[in-house]
Protein backbone atom coordinates (compact mmCIF):
# COMPACT_ATOMS: atom_id res chain seq x y z
CA UNK A 1 0.00 0.00 0.00
CA UNK A 2 1.41 3.68 -1.03
CA UNK A 3 1.38 5.56 2.13
CA UNK A 4 -0.35 8.85 1.97
CA UNK A 5 1.99 12.12 2.20
CA UNK A 6 0.09 15.88 1.86
CA UNK A 7 2.72 17.56 2.36
CA UNK A 8 4.62 16.85 -0.29
CA UNK A 9 1.23 17.04 -2.54
CA UNK A 10 1.15 20.90 -1.14
CA UNK A 11 4.60 21.06 -2.11
CA UNK A 12 3.89 19.99 -5.55
CA UNK A 13 1.33 22.58 -5.82
CA UNK A 14 3.00 25.45 -3.97
CA UNK A 15 5.67 25.00 -6.95
CA UNK A 16 3.29 24.48 -9.83
CA UNK A 17 1.61 27.42 -9.26
CA UNK A 18 4.07 30.02 -8.50
CA UNK A 19 6.43 29.02 -11.20
CA UNK A 20 3.93 29.21 -13.24
CA UNK A 21 2.50 32.12 -12.63
CA UNK A 22 6.48 33.85 -12.25
CA UNK A 23 6.45 33.14 -16.49
CA UNK A 24 3.60 35.47 -16.61
CA UNK A 25 4.79 38.33 -14.20
CA UNK A 26 8.61 37.58 -15.54
CA UNK A 27 7.23 38.73 -19.07
CA UNK A 28 5.56 41.44 -18.20
CA UNK A 29 9.02 43.26 -16.44
CA UNK A 30 8.92 46.39 -17.95
CA UNK A 31 5.43 46.44 -19.42
CA UNK A 32 3.27 47.12 -17.27
CA UNK A 33 3.01 50.56 -18.56
CA UNK A 34 0.28 48.36 -21.89
CA UNK A 35 -2.23 48.20 -18.28
CA UNK A 36 -2.38 52.22 -17.38
CA UNK A 37 -5.59 52.34 -19.28
CA UNK A 38 -7.45 49.60 -17.67
CA UNK A 39 -6.62 51.44 -14.39
CA UNK A 40 -8.03 54.78 -16.04
CA UNK A 41 -10.81 52.81 -17.08
CA UNK A 42 -12.00 51.79 -13.99
CA UNK A 43 -11.21 55.41 -12.48
CA UNK A 44 -8.23 54.04 -10.38
CA UNK A 45 -4.27 55.94 -10.81
CA UNK A 46 -2.38 54.64 -13.24
CA UNK A 47 0.47 53.36 -10.73
CA UNK A 48 -1.98 50.68 -9.27
CA UNK A 49 -0.83 48.73 -12.04
CA UNK A 50 2.14 48.07 -10.51
CA UNK A 51 0.59 45.52 -8.61
CA UNK A 52 1.12 43.06 -11.35
CA UNK A 53 4.81 42.47 -9.57
CA UNK A 54 3.67 41.84 -6.65
CA UNK A 55 0.62 39.28 -7.41
CA UNK A 56 2.50 37.87 -10.54
CA UNK A 57 5.97 37.78 -8.75
CA UNK A 58 6.72 38.74 -5.03
CA UNK A 59 3.41 36.43 -4.08
CA UNK A 60 4.56 33.36 -6.13
CA UNK A 61 8.13 33.35 -4.87
CA UNK A 62 6.83 33.89 -1.39
CA UNK A 63 4.56 30.54 -1.77
CA UNK A 64 7.67 29.13 -3.58
CA UNK A 65 9.56 29.17 -0.45
CA UNK A 66 6.64 28.85 1.46
CA UNK A 67 6.38 32.04 3.81
CA UNK A 68 3.28 32.80 5.45
CA UNK A 69 1.48 30.56 2.86
CA UNK A 70 -1.81 31.18 3.56
CA UNK A 71 -1.84 34.80 3.75
CA UNK A 72 0.12 35.24 0.24
CA UNK A 73 -2.24 32.23 -1.31
CA UNK A 74 -5.07 34.86 -0.44
CA UNK A 75 -3.08 37.51 -2.50
CA UNK A 76 -2.69 35.34 -4.88
CA UNK A 77 -6.43 34.50 -5.03
CA UNK A 78 -7.33 37.99 -4.83
CA UNK A 79 -4.55 38.55 -8.19
CA UNK A 80 -5.93 35.91 -9.90
CA UNK A 81 -10.02 37.50 -8.91
CA UNK A 82 -8.88 41.05 -10.59
CA UNK A 83 -7.37 39.81 -13.42
CA UNK A 84 -10.04 37.97 -14.48
CA UNK A 85 -12.58 41.03 -13.78
CA UNK A 86 -10.44 43.37 -15.33
CA UNK A 87 -8.87 41.30 -18.32
CA UNK A 88 -11.49 38.96 -18.86
CA UNK A 89 -14.50 40.23 -17.53
CA UNK A 90 -16.36 39.23 -21.00
CA UNK A 91 -14.94 35.68 -20.86
CA UNK A 92 -16.31 34.31 -17.68
CA UNK A 93 -19.25 32.13 -19.17
CA UNK A 94 -17.88 31.51 -22.56
CA UNK A 95 -16.07 28.23 -23.65
CA UNK A 96 -12.68 28.43 -25.43
CA UNK A 97 -12.14 27.18 -29.14
CA UNK A 98 -11.12 23.75 -27.67
CA UNK A 99 -14.19 23.20 -25.58
CA UNK A 100 -12.51 24.17 -22.15
CA UNK A 101 -13.60 27.13 -20.15
CA UNK A 102 -12.24 30.35 -21.65
CA UNK A 103 -10.52 30.85 -18.04
CA UNK A 104 -9.75 27.39 -17.34
CA UNK A 105 -6.13 28.75 -16.61
CA UNK A 106 -6.83 31.60 -14.07
CA UNK A 107 -9.62 29.39 -12.60
CA UNK A 108 -6.81 26.43 -11.45
CA UNK A 109 -4.92 29.66 -10.02
CA UNK A 110 -7.30 30.72 -8.08
CA UNK A 111 -8.51 27.44 -6.75
CA UNK A 112 -4.85 26.29 -6.20
CA UNK A 113 -4.43 29.41 -4.17
CA UNK A 114 -7.39 28.66 -2.41
CA UNK A 115 -6.56 25.30 -1.51
CA UNK A 116 -3.25 26.25 0.01
CA UNK A 117 -4.92 29.04 2.11
CA UNK A 118 -6.58 26.01 3.85
CA UNK A 119 -3.91 23.66 3.83
CA UNK A 120 -1.07 25.92 4.26
CA UNK A 121 2.21 25.36 3.19
CA UNK A 122 3.32 22.31 4.50
CA UNK A 123 6.00 21.03 6.19
CA UNK A 124 8.46 21.34 3.75
CA UNK A 125 8.06 25.08 3.77
CA UNK A 126 10.40 27.79 5.38
CA UNK A 127 8.59 29.25 7.92
CA UNK A 128 5.90 26.66 9.31
CA UNK A 129 4.93 28.01 12.96
CA UNK A 130 2.70 30.77 12.10
CA UNK A 131 -0.92 30.93 11.86
CA UNK A 132 -0.40 31.92 8.68
CA UNK A 133 2.07 29.02 7.12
Amino acid sequence: MINKNSDIGVLILRITISILMLFHGIAKIGKVEGFYDVMENINLPTFFAYGLYLGEIIVPIVILIGVRTRIAALMFAFTCFVLGALGHGDEFFTLAPHGGWALELLGLYFFGAITLFFTGGGKYAISTSNKWD
